[in-house]
């Protein structure tokens, strides 16, 4: 796969629970390169694959219209 976006995000982990799920992975040893931060549309940390590719682990605000599908 390789690093196939120069550094910018482009594959999104939707969850349910980001801080059970982000304290998992860092548990597990995943890098994270940009630390958890909450944004109008909801809670995001970018985290790095073992292809450099970078991550969103993601949780959508309730209120959201992409959180409803």
């Amino acid at each position: 796969m390789g690093n196939q976006t120069g550094g910018r995000v482009f594959i999104f982990l939707n969850t349910d629970d980001f801080w059970r799920d982000y304290k998992r992975m860092k548990s597990i040893g995943i890098h994270f390169v940009r630390e958890p931060q909450e944004q109008d549309y909801g809670t995001v940390a970018v985290f790095e694959d073992l292809y450099g590719n970078l991550w969103d682990l993601l949780q959508l605000n309730p209120n959201h219209p992409m959180a409803k599908r």
